[in-house]
C-alpha cells in the first residue's frame, strides 16, 4: 500500500510541476506582451475542451482537457498582406499554401476592431517582439537554474566516497554481469584481503586517496601486481597487501569500448556533496551542451523509439514523454531502500532538467516553436538597420505568416512524434530501478 502511494505521489508531483511549468511558461509571454501595450484576449493551460475559465478584464483565463501544453492568444501575431487594410484581408487566393495563409491571416482580423489596430502585435518594434517570445523560454530556463541551486546548495550533488559500501565474493567478467558466484569464480581480491563494508580507504600503493575517481584508476593501472591498501576501520588505521587480478571492464573514458584492467572487488558509497553556485552554473551549462546535442540527434532516436514500439530494445538515453517522465518519477520514489531525500533530489532534478529542455527546444528557430518567431524578430530588426545605413524607407513587419505551411509541418511531426512517444512509453518504458 505504502508503495502504491509513493508511486502516486511521484506521478502526481511531477504533472503537477509540468502544469506549473507550461503556465509560468505562458506568463512569460503575457506579462511582456501586457506592459508593451499588445491585446493578449485568452491565457490557457491546456488544449482541446475548456473545463474552466474566467475573464479579468480583456483577457480570459483558463484550464483546458489536454495538459500537454498551453497558449497566450495575442491579438495580431500575422501582419495583413501588403497593401491591405488590416480588418479587410484578402478573400481570394490561388494555391493551397496562399489560401492556407489567407485563410489564418482572416482568422487573426475576425475579432479586432479599429480601437484594437494600435495594440496589434505585429506593431510592436522587433525588439519587443523578441523580448515577448524569448519570455516563455527565460521562464522555463529561470525555474531550471533555481530547482539546480536549491538541489545542489542544500541537499548537493550526488557523488560516491571511498567509504566501501559493498565486497564482492568472487570476480565475474562484465560479460557474464549479473550472475551469481559459482565455485569455479576466482575469489575477489578485497574478498581475499579482509576489507569489510564500512572501510574507508584511505591510499593505495603509497599515494593518498580523496576520491573514488582516483581510487578506481588506481586499481585499474594496477594490473595484476600486489597492492598495498590503507585504510579505516572503527576510526584505526590499518594496511592489507593483496594481488588484485584483471578482469574485462568498459572504459572509462569511452564508455563504448571494453579494456582489461585491474580488479579489486569493492564498491563505493553514494553521498551527496552540498556545492557553490559555480557548480550550478558550470552545471547547467554542460547540460545545456548536451541538451542541444540531443535535440540535434532526435530524428536518429526517434528511429529507435519507433522500433521500441514493435518490441526492439529500447535504450535509456531515448527521449520519454510526459508519461515517461512521470512513470520514471513513481518508480524511483517508491523503490525499496528509497530515502525521502533521494526522492526530493531525484524529482526536483527531473523537474529542472525537464524545463531546461523545453526552454532550450523552444528556442529553435522554427514555427511554431517560440524561436520561429524570434528569428522572425531579429531578421526584422536587422533588415530594418541595414535600411537605415542604406537610408532607404523602412520595410514593413517581416510576414511570418509566409512560414505558415512549415509551422503546420513542424507541428505535425512533432504532433506524430508525441503520440509515438506516449504510446512507447506506455507500452516499452524506460526503467531506472
Amino acid at each position: 500500500m505504502t508503495e502504491v502511494l509513493l508511486y502516486t505521489l511521484g506521478v502526481v508531483v511531477v504533472v503537477v510541476g509540468l502544469a506549473v511549468s507550461i503556465a509560468l511558461h505562458e506568463v512569460g509571454h503575457m506579462v511582456p506582451a501586457k506592459l508593451f501595450g499588445a491585446k493578449v484576449t485568452q491565457y490557457f493551460v491546456g488544449f482541446g475542451r475548456t473545463l474552466w475559465s474566467t475573464r479579468k478584464g480583456e483577457t480570459e483565463y483558463g484550464v483546458k482537457a489536454i495538459p500537454l501544453g498551453g497558449f497566450v492568444k495575442i491579438v495580431g501575431m500575422l501582419p495583413p498582406h501588403p497593401g491591405d487594410d488590416p480588418g479587410q484581408v484578402r478573400q481570394s487566393n490561388t494555391g493551397m499554401f496562399t489560401q492556407l495563409i489567407s485563410d489564418a491571416r482572416s482568422a487573426e482580423y475576425e475579432n479586432v476592431t479599429p480601437e484594437d489596430e494600435p495594440r496589434l502585435f505585429y506593431r510592436l518594434p522587433w525588439w519587443k517582439k523578441a523580448i515577448v517570445m524569448v519570455g516563455g523560454p527565460a521562464v522555463n530556463l529561470v525555474i531550471a537554474f533555481v530547482l539546480f541551486a536549491a538541489v545542489f546548495l542544500s541537499i548537493g550533488a550526488s557523488t560516491v566516497n571511498t567509504t566501501v559500501s559493498a565486497v564482492s565474493d568472487c570476480a565475474i567478467p562484465s560479460t557474464e554481469a549479473g550472475r551469481t558466484c559459482t565455485a569455479s569464480d576466482p575469489v575477489a581480491p578485497a574478498k581475499q584481503a579482509g576489507l569489510q563494508v564500512g572501510d574507508e580507504i584511505t591510499s593505495f600503493n603509497g599515494t593518498a586517496i580523496t576520491t573514488w575517481d582516483q581510487l578506481s584508476r588506481a586499481i585499474r593501472a594496477n594490473g595484476d601486481a600486489p597492492a598495498t591498501i590503507g585504510f579505516e576501520r572503527d576510526g584505526a588505521a590499518r594496511t592489507v597487501t593483496v594481488n588484485t587480478s584483471v578482469q574485462t571492464r568498459t572504459s572509462l573514458d569511452d564508455p563504448d569500448k571494453v579494456e582489461d584492467v585491474g580488479f579489486l572487488g569493492v564498491s563505493p558509497t553514494p553521498v551527496y556533496q552540498r556545492e557553490d553556485l559555480g557548480f550550478v552554473v558550470t552545471t547547467m551549462g554542460d547540460m545545456t551542451v548536451s541538451t542541444v546535442k540531443a535535440i540535434g540527434s532526435l530524428p536518429e532516436k526517434m528511429v529507435e523509439v519507433t522500433k521500441a514500439a514493435f518490441g526492439a530494445e529500447r535504450g535509456d538515453d531515448t527521449p520519454m514523454s510526459p508519461v515517461g517522465a512521470s512513470r520514471v518519477a513513481g518508480e524511483v520514489t517508491s523503490a525499496e531502500g528509497t530515502t525521502w531525500t533521494d526522492r526530493v533530489h531525484f524529482v526536483a532534478l527531473l523537474l529542472a532538467s525537464i524545463n531546461l529542455f523545453i526552454g532550450i527546444f523552444n528556442l529553435v528557430p522554427l514555427l511554431p516553436l517560440d524561436g520561429g518567431h524570434i528569428a522572425g524578430a531579429l531578421w526584422e530588426g536587422l533588415r530594418n538597420a541595414i535600411a537605415r545605413l542604406r537610408r532607404r524607407p523602412i520595410p514593413g513587419p517581416v510576414d511570418v505568416a509566409k512560414m505558415l505551411p512549415v509551422a503546420y509541418a513542424v507541428g505535425a511531426v512533432l504532433l506524430v512524434m508525441g503520440v509515438i512517444l506516449v504510446y512507447v512509453d506506455i507500452v516499452n518504458p524506460i526503467r531506472l530501478t
